[in-house]
């Protein structure tokens, strides 16, 4: 057994002892933070910790004997290569029950389980409480966090400076979204609303951070009511312009623990009714309120936040221009340097001259997650990172994909190409066209209003299925405006969250469907595109209809696409997305520092014919 799962098993064992103390048959351990993240703070990796797997998303059961781990189908590849043998994997499919089901009914009879209120969501504390209660069982809500007990050299909180998000990105001011929201909130009859997500409180106070990596935001709470709007961080955080610009807004300054004793007063007060969203914000805070007066419903700043205005939507089409002129660098470099022979490029010794060519963009910040670059069967773990002492050769002997992103100042960007530097073979190419033809059939649809991606999904997948191909994850999720590059509410997916809300011009979705055969290879194939409203010869009922545009300016390998699979309309619009590539990046490939590059691009963008 390595040190680290040695360690992994004495921190298991402790934790135990600390449940035998609390009198608790099982302990919940999320991946979210008490803001309920989905990507969190090296201070919250509790379930990476325990258990050595690093997805960023599951959660942990530990009881008594057993150790459970729960993922989806993103990370089953990853789970299994990343948990020791006292673990046990539950992979998230419809013949697995949910963690609360199992708990339900594998424990003892009045059995007590234990989670952190701060970590769990309202709704999903219900849930849980719901399912246990229905089989005799008790959920104990308690602190401190269990894990933080036995995490010895636990990082620190994050202290990152606040900065401020001009106008100029953001494209509406803080006075603004604040006259917006108490304006819901009269007609909610409610007094105040929690904002506990980070990504709501960075839009509605225009501050970013780096708390988190590759998310801009700031470890904070935030209470707005009909005459105040408060930012709950640690004041030396924050820079006096920001305190002066935040001021000037009308937002005042709290500590961050500070929210508590705030919330408990505004519980008191029995003429005061408090908006809570119990989706996005946690127990621990719930329980500060008085149950009868509080509005439970999503936050007004979810949907304020995913219909981009004009300035951000201008934004995130030019920081893809940028960013898609940074990946064709890279690209045109890592060919050339595969065809001269070179032998020792590495998963991540490429990844890191990836992020030099995006670094060198203007108004870029940072990348907008981990780079997933993958070559041969490492392709086919979905959310595969790769790590400097395993990490593979990038060679011309095997499928190479990458999926990765920039934060720029005004936008953020996500985009996956596959490639093969040598000779792919007949089955990769037909499984690429597939997932090509998927990408294309996505792209060119309209939908009527009212449409919301759960129907548009199977529009990505029936090429696949007519080879009796699939994939494990959703076809697309919504991107911040330099903010998560995963947001809601909005997706395309088979999962029910994917029918709750229509696609509407302003928000952002991406497009990926992919294929991964286990031990062999994996492809995707990745572009933004803004929802927009278009005009049709006719307009049925008279809704409306819309369709999409797509912002990610980078080729589409030709060498992988099998042209006797395409349709004439998939030929067409292949080419005629290669000729807008061309047309938009070109101008940013000038000079002699670009000849390589630019000579690349227009090899890539030619036409495709039959012939």
């Amino acid at each position: 057994m390595s040190f680290l799962r040695s360690a992994m098993s004495s921190s298991l064992s402790r934790l135990r002892g600390l449940l035998k103390q609390q009198n608790l048959h099982a302990y919940i351990v999320p991946s979210e933070d008490a803001h309920l993240s989905e990507y969190t703070s090296d201070r919250d990796h509790r379930i990476a910790f325990i258990s050595g797997f690093t997805g960023s998303a599951g959660t942990v059961v530990v009881a008594e004997q057993d150790a459970y781990l729960w993922t989806d189908g993103r990370y089953f590849l990853q789970a299994e290569k990343q948990l020791s043998a006292e673990w046990t994997l539950q992979k998230m499919l419809p013949d697995v029950p949910p963690y609360e089901e199992w708990l339900a009914s594998n424990l003892p009879k009045n059995s007590r389980v234990g989670c952190d209120p701060f970590l769990v969501s309202l709704a999903t504390s219900r849930k849980i409480k719901d399912a246990l209660s229905k089989k005799g069982h008790e959920l104990v809500p308690l602190t401190p966090n269990l894990i933080d007990s036995v995490w010895e050299d636990q990082p620190p909180a994050p202290k990152s400076t606040v900065f401020l998000h001009p106008v100029q990105y953001s494209g509406q001011s803080t006075v603004d979204k604040l006259a917006s929201i108490r304006s819901k909130l009269k007609e909610g009859n409610a007094f105040g609303l929690v904002v506990s997500a980070l990504d709501e409180i960075a839009w509605l106070y225009n501050i970013r951070g780096s708390d988190v990596s590759f998310n801009p935001v700031t470890i904070a709470y935030a209470f707005v009511s009909l005459d105040s709007a408060v930012l709950y961080v640690d004041g030396s955080r924050v820079p006096g312009d920001a305190v002066s610009a935040l001021a000037n807004e009308g937002v005042e300054i709290k500590p961050y623990d500070a929210i508590i004793a705030d919330l408990t007063d505004v519980g008191n007060q029995s003429d005061k009714t408090v908006w809570f969203d119990p989706s996005r914000s946690n127990l621990a805070l719930f329980n500060c309120l008085h149950a009868e007066r509080v509005l439970e419903k999503a936050s007004p700043i979810v949907m304020a936040k995913a219909l981009k205005n004009e300035v951000e939507l201008q934004g995130m089409r030019n920081c893809h221009l940028r960013d898609g002129a940074a990946l064709i660098k890279f690209l045109s470099w890592l060919e050339a340097e595969i065809s001269a022979g070179r032998q020792d490029l590495t998963e991540c010794s490429v990844a890191t001259k990836l992020e030099q060519f995006r670094s060198e963009q203007p108004d870029f910040v940072s990348l907008s997650f981990s780079t997933i670059s993958s070559s041969g069967p490492n392709a086919a773990v979905i959310h595969y990172s790769p790590q400097p002492d395993s990490c593979a050769q990038v060679n011309d002997r095997s499928i190479f994909l990458l999926d990765s992103g920039g934060q720029y100042r005004d936008g953020t960007t996500d985009v996956t190409r596959t490639m093969h530097f040598g000779q792919p073979t007949v089955w990769e190419r037909r499984c690429f066209t597939a997932v090509l033809q998927g990408n294309l059939q996505l792209e060119r649809t309209t939908f009527p209003q009212g449409t919301t991606g759960y129907l548009l999904d199977p529009l990505a997948r029936t090429p696949l299925w007519g080879l009796g191909l699939d994939f494990r994850h959703g076809t697309g999720h919504g991107v911040g405006s330099f903010l998560n590059v995963h947001e809601g509410p909005q997706g395309i997916g088979k999962r029910k969250e994917s029918d709750l809300i229509p696609l509407e011009p302003g928000m952002t979705v991406t497009n990926e469907p992919g294929y991964y055969e286990d031990g062999a290879f994996g492809i995707r194939i990745e572009n933004v595109m803004l929802v927009r409203q278009v005009q049709l010869e006719r307009d049925f009922g008279g809704k409306g209809f819309r369709g999409f545009e797509n912002i990610t300016m980078v080729p589409i390998q030709k060498k992988m696409v099998d042209l006797d699979m395409l349709s004439d309309l998939e030929l067409n619009q292949l080419n005629k997305y290669h000729a807008e590539v061309l047309a938009k990046i070109s101008p940013l490939l000038q000079g002699s520092d670009n000849a390589q590059a630019l000579a690349w691009l227009k090899e890539a963008t030619t036409p495709m014919s039959r012939n």
